[in-house]
């Protein structure tokens, strides 16, 4: 398999296994993270993915990519789409740790990603323009509310590569450290440590308030609050609070 997965205790780490091509995404690897996200393994609180070798994912797999006519383009980027969400809004918090290029349709499983580290060789790019093609991963949307419309469309025209360190200061990632896997790890332990019922309103709630409109924001957010701290791993926060321990959230 190109996806290669580990448990350890809580945590997942799906590995991008295809280092001969830069870890190239292709339909069968895409499918086989659709997969796991689609039903985590049992106890599983948090996933890291990272590639294997040099890099973390150099983008599409052109080698592998058949003539297709315009309806076929389409369903491919579709495709792309609803497997992506499947990582974006599943139950898992994702960490990325990332090497190398991530590029490309690489940069588009990043953004899937809600928490991205990046070693000090991190290079991000959209070099679609440049070989006469569009993003169909879903960068438009998710890149675009990292960095913005206008940067983002620079990026796109120009093939601009950012370093590890403009990348993060851009939004493109959240850490930079020298062994990015250490502090993907450190940063997984961290959130498996947290309430389910919080991560999953950080993933899903977050991301859907900012698509409504105030009002609808404010009311979905109270929901959200209703929902979190009436639940029995709230109580479990409020008692480790005045007991001055660390909580349990089993």
């Amino acid at each position: 398999m190109s996806l290669d997965v580990e448990i350890d205790g809580r945590v997942a780490t799906l590995t991008l296994n295809r280092p001969e091509r830069r870890n190239a995404i292709n339909d069968a690897l895409l499918d086989d993270i659709a997969r796991f996200f689609s039903a985590p393994p049992e106890g599983v609180r948090v996933a890291i993915l990272t590639g294997a070798g040099d890099h973390f994912c150099a983008g599409l797999d052109l080698a592998e990519q058949a003539d297709r006519d315009p309806g076929e383009a389409m369903a491919h980027s579709r495709m792309w789409h609803e497997k992506l969400q499947k990582m974006r809004f599943g139950d898992l918090p994702v960490v990325t740790a990332m090497r190398g290029a991530v590029m490309g349709g690489g940069l588009e499983v990043a953004s899937a990603a809600h928490v991205r580290v990046a070693g000090p060789d991190a290079v991000f790019q959209l070099p679609e323009g440049q070989r006469g093609f569009f993003v169909g991963g879903g960068a438009t949307v998710r890149v675009g509310r990292m960095i913005g419309a206008d940067r983002l469309t620079e990026m796109m025209l120009t093939g601009r590569r950012y370093g590890a360190e403009e990348g993060r200061q851009i939004g493109l990632c959240h850490y930079v450290a020298d062994d990015p896997m250490a502090k993907a790890r450190e940063l997984a332990a961290h959130i498996a440590s947290n309430a389910e019922m919080s991560n999953y309103f950080a993933i899903h709630g977050v991301a859907k308030i900012n698509d409504m409109s105030a009002e609808e924001g404010y009311f979905t957010e109270a929901l959200c609050t209703a929902m979190a701290q009436t639940s029995p791993d709230a109580k479990e926060g409020f008692r480790a609070f005045l007991e001055k321990r660390a909580p349990n959230f089993g």
